[in-house]
């Protein structure tokens, strides 16, 4: 893979260029920044931006502004090659919080193994019904001692956008949810994106992520889709270097909390 190249693309394409993620959103640029401004539940968040020494403070002023003014959360999320290089310290003293780095993880869909069967006795499902998106819901209880609200919303608003999709992809032991991860499709775009992996604690280390991971893989790739990509925790990250994904930097979320009630 041309690292540089796809990271040029992937910039190009999913962060200078961004559509909105949901219904009721919209992408805009204010000066040298491109937001995502949501609906009521939705994200509100900095995708991209240009920014230097002397434009940084007053663009960073301006989304805090933006944010307070209508009362919502502002994720701004940063990769390790935006600049300036001291971006992150200015976020830290305009307010927002750092949450865990991860690595940007991106593999060719041709070349990820797709052909990894899950542990005896778990079966794969496709998520494409409410009841199925439930049982994604009480996965990510289990897994991550909530966060049901939010990869519900997630699950379902795609559904609702694009019915013939495939959202999530849940693993069922029997009749009882022991993992799940969802999938999103980029239109227009050459990538798919990889999200929310989680396994309950008992059935973890068995290989099942793996599996997900190649199932979710192959729908991209027969969707035409050229390049998966994962923001990837210490956790993830081995199982997906070994399937073939590569590193083309780290990505830092900083998210300023909002103030007073939330329009969410």
């Amino acid at each position: 893979m041309d690292q540089e190249a796809v990271l040029n693309l992937f910039d190009r394409q999913l962060r200078r260029e961004a559509r909105p993620d949901e219904p009721g959103a919209r992408v805009e640029r204010v000066g040298d920044v491109v937001r995502q401004t949501g609906p009521p539940a939705g994200w509100n968040g900095v995708l991209w931006s240009d920014l230097d020494e002397h434009t940084v403070d007053a663009a960073v002023a301006e989304q805090v502004r933006f944010a307070r003014a209508r009362g919502v959360e502002m994720e701004w999320k940063t990769y390790g090659h935006d600049r300036p290089a001291d971006l992150p310290a200015r976020l830290l003293a305009a307010g927002f919080v750092a949450e865990e780095t991860e690595t940007l993880l991106v593999a060719e869909t041709a070349r990820v193994p797709v052909d990894v069967a899950p542990p005896d006795g778990v079966r794969l499902l496709p998520v494409t019904d409410e009841a199925q998106v439930e049982l994604v819901e009480r996965v990510h209880d289990l897994a991550f001692d909530g966060g049901r609200s939010s990869i519900g919303h997630q699950v379902r608003r795609q559904l609702a956008h694009d019915p013939s999709t495939v959202p999530a992809v849940v693993a069922l032991h029997g009749d009882e949810p022991v993992s799940a991860a969802r999938l999103e499709l980029h239109p227009g775009t050459d990538f798919a994106s990889l999200w929310g992996g989680g396994t309950v604690p008992a059935w973890r280390g068995r290989g099942i992520y793996r599996a997900l991971v190649a199932f979710r893989v192959r729908i991209a790739a027969e969707r035409g889709f050229s390049y998966v990509h994962v923001d990837a925790s210490s956790f993830s990250r081995p199982i997906l270097r070994r399937l073939g994904f590569e590193a083309l930097g780290t990505t830092t979320p900083y998210v300023l909390e909002a103030a007073g009630p939330k329009s969410r």
